[in-house]
């Protein structure tokens, strides 16, 4: 396997938070919260190897696992466009852009915009560090109807940061949240896409240098035949 194979027929597939050798070693539970880490570098990865390395062991996980409703995964991605180094961005029902009120956030913005626009992915913005009415005028004039929801400055988030977990989140900050979460809910879960997007990656990582690393066509690894989603799950009962 290479970080972009995608799940055919007899394929692992995992559920969230399944009782299998994936989740049970690697899931922490952080104040009632599942959490799984990528992965720092090792001795023998400085100087050689970029971050992307480990970001393909998410994108292996999120291209086998069949989530449902009320199903949540929250995967914290670089930031701007790095992301595209890989095909992890096409793997979100919703991608959620952090934008601050500033030029240089929202040229971030539109870049990743323009490059998920290129592939259907849907992206909504979140403003951040929104102190006023003048902030949020700003991002309204820059970023339109992609606005969803800001987020205030925190103390509780600050509090945190620091190591005094005390206080609640403030409620504005919460109902952006539930917004979030809303944004997310509305969006039906197109698995012929999500399969599709994993395939076409796929086919292009085999042929810039992972059919000359493995010494193997590696188009050989797709199979057209398979449906990903619930009905795969039902398939191998």
């Amino acid at each position: 396997m290479v970080k972009t194979t995608p799940p055919g027929r007899g394929s692992r597939l995992l559920r969230l938070l399944g009782d299998d050798e994936v989740h049970t070693p690697h899931v922490q539970e952080v104040d009632g919260v599942a959490l799984m880490v990528t992965g720092a570098f090792e001795e023998s990865d400085l100087g050689v190897a970029c971050y992307h390395s480990k970001l393909g062991a998410v994108e292996l996980y999120l291209n086998h696992l069949v989530d449902g409703p009320g199903e949540y995964v929250v995967v914290d991605m670089t930031a701007g466009a790095d992301a595209f180094a890989s095909g992890l961005f096409t793997r979100f029902d919703m991608t959620f852009l952090v934008v601050e009120p500033t030029r240089k956030s929202v040229s971030v913005y539109r870049q990743y915009r323009d490059h998920a626009a290129e592939f259907g992915i849907p992206v909504a913005v979140v403003g951040n560090k929104v102190t006023g009415e003048d902030d949020l005028d700003f991002l309204r004039g820059q970023v339109g109807d992609d606005l969803i929801a800001h987020c205030v400055q925190s103390s509780y988030v600050r509090a945190q940061e620091q190591g005094r977990g005390h206080g609640e989140l403030e409620a504005h900050n919460a109902r952006t949240l539930d917004r979030l979460r809303g944004a997310v809910d509305a969006r039906p879960k197109d698995w012929t896409a999500f399969q599709q997007h994993a395939v076409d990656f796929h086919l292009r990582n085999a042929a810039a240098w992972a059919n000359g690393a493995t010494g193997q066509d590696l188009a050989t690894q797709v199979d057209p035949d398979f449906r990903h989603g619930p009905a795969a799950l039902t398939a191998l009962v």
